[in-house]
């Protein structure tokens, strides 16, 4: 399934993408919103597949311009994987890393897909990350070797894992000074639920910066797959139904290019990952 939230801000209603590729249909008599809560319910997204298969879902009465927001509500954590394609380390000159490099964004650097992305005050060096998200649909705490740490996981979805370098890299501490600003993690268009991606190391991640292609790697380049990113992470925090995952960028950066042309505002940014559906975003001074 293919599940969305579309809407202005704080009014989103939540829907289902029809198997056509272009109907929705009203979520609102089923359920409350797309959430954790409704993730961690099996009964819950089976009444829903019920009511897809048999055809009772109304449309959803919406205009064609109608905002998508941000296909998972109430997000509890943004956990990410930095420096976890081969490519990209290569690119930027760093070592492979021995285990995963786990940072935090604040779950309100979330917005929708489509939404304005603000290029910080003072900033000189904002960036562009394609990545797959991986949404939890159970509690995960310390996923044994003998479990599948894939049957925590709820769902993928495109993330935009926008970075600004120099906050991140040059000003000391930590690196989420660069990670957290406003807007820096669109997410969507579709929570595309796990059955439908079958092997989350075989999808191709794109992304272009006004219409040029910077980004084109694939989930395979992966240092640490996906099943054991969940697994790892599940033994330094707790994964709740709802918190999700940015499992790392493949090459193509600005920080690891020769020119280093960083966003500004004006730029359109657009990116995709097979099956889970495409952003677009365009950039404004905050």
């Amino acid at each position: 399934m293919k599940l969305l939230r579309v809407g202005e801000p704080g009014n989103e209603r939540p829907a289902l993408l029809d198997q056509d590729g272009a109907t929705l249909r009203d979520l609102t008599g089923l359920v409350d919103d797309v959430d954790g809560d409704l993730l961690a319910d099996a009964f819950a997204l089976d009444r829903i597949r019920a009511a897809a298969g048999a055809g009772v879902l109304p449309l959803l009465d919406v205009p064609g311009d109608v905002r998508v927001g941000p296909p998972l509500a109430r997000v509890g954590k943004v956990v990410c994987i930095g420096l976890n394609y081969h490519g990209h380390a290569a690119e930027i000159g760093a070592a492979p890393p021995v285990e995963p490099l786990v940072f935090l964004k604040a779950a309100d650097t979330v917005v929708g897909p489509n939404d304005t992305v603000l290029v910080p005050r003072g900033s000189r060096r904002t960036d562009w990350e394609v990545e797959l998200a991986v949404v939890i649909g159970r509690t995960a705490r310390y996923v044994g070797d003998d479990e599948d740490p894939l049957s925590y996981v709820a769902g993928y979805a495109v993330a935009h894992d926008v970075s600004e370098r120099e906050y991140q890299l040059e000003r000391g501490g930590t690196v989420d000074k660069g990670k957290n600003c406003e807007t820096f993690n669109p997410l969507g268009p579709w929570l595309v639920t796990a059955d439908e991606v079958p092997d989350p190391q075989a999808l191709a991640l794109r992304l272009w910066v006004n219409g040029d292609l910077k980004q084109d790697g694939t989930t395979a380049d992966q240092i640490f797959p996906v099943a054991d990113v969940v697994r790892y992470v599940s033994r330094f925090m707790t994964l709740y139904p709802g918190d999700v995952i940015n499992t790392g960028t493949p090459a193509g950066v600005a920080l690891g290019s020769p020119d280093r042309q960083y966003l500004k505002a004006g730029d359109v940014v657009e990116l995709e990952v097979t099956g889970l559906g495409r952003q677009r975003q365009t950039l404004q001074d905050a």
